[in-house]
């Protein structure tokens, strides 16, 4: 018993039997918690990773081919200043630039609307009275990514990707571009400001 300023209190004396109960489920939880991962760890390690997972299709080889180059030169700097600039002279804005990384982002941006969709929203709307989303702003993003393969050579990698959005603002196309000249003319400047020969990997 306790006594204090508001009255007397009764203590009941500290259940042992209680606390070991606690202490065994805890113990429990944890075994079964280390066995499960352990378990997890055992069945990732056996499982095979199927071969045709490590090589690339042909489409990503030719992918790799038309969007790479090699120049010989161990100043990565100045080919992705002489990147940032071809893309600029294309139209683009560079929206984020990390030399140490060796990485550039740029986009471009327009209107898209066509007469014949304008016309055909139109008509549905008059016959149906439905609204038909149609093609209103396209953006395509570069990506210029450069890679030092040794101390005379470094390999550059130019991806764009073509995205566009309805008068809804949903994303109608998010695909990437695979027009071989779209690619050979970022290189053919880019050969012509740096005055070294690309060579494809």
């Amino acid at each position: 018993m306790i006594k204090n300023e508001y009255g007397t209190l009764p203590i009941t004396p500290v259940d042992f039997k209680g606390k070991q109960d606690i202490m065994k489920i805890t113990k429990f939880y944890k075994n079964s918690l280390f066995i499960g991962l352990l378990s997890i760890s055992l069945v990732a390690c056996m499982t095979k990773i199927p071969e045709e997972c490590l090589t690339l299709s042909p489409e990503a080889l030719a992918d790799r081919q038309l969007q790479s180059r090699v120049f010989e030169t161990g100043d990565e700097i100045r080919l992705l200043t002489a990147g940032a600039a071809v893309l600029q002279d294309l139209g683009f804005t560079i929206d984020e630039s990390e030399t140490k990384c060796g990485v550039i982002v740029a986009s471009r941006d327009r209107d898209v609307m066509e007469a014949g969709q304008v016309v055909l929203a139109i008509f549905v709307a008059a016959f149906t009275g439905a609204v038909m989303p149609i093609d209103s702003k396209q953006k395509v993003m570069a990506s210029l990514v450069t890679k030092p393969i040794d101390a005379n050579r470094v390999s550059v990698r130019v991806t764009f990707q073509h995205m566009v959005w309805d008068t809804n603002g949903g994303l109608r196309k998010n695909e990437q571009m695979h027009e071989p000249e779209v690619y050979q003319e970022f290189f053919s400047k880019l050969s012509k400001s740096v005055f070294l020969t690309a060579y494809e990997i």
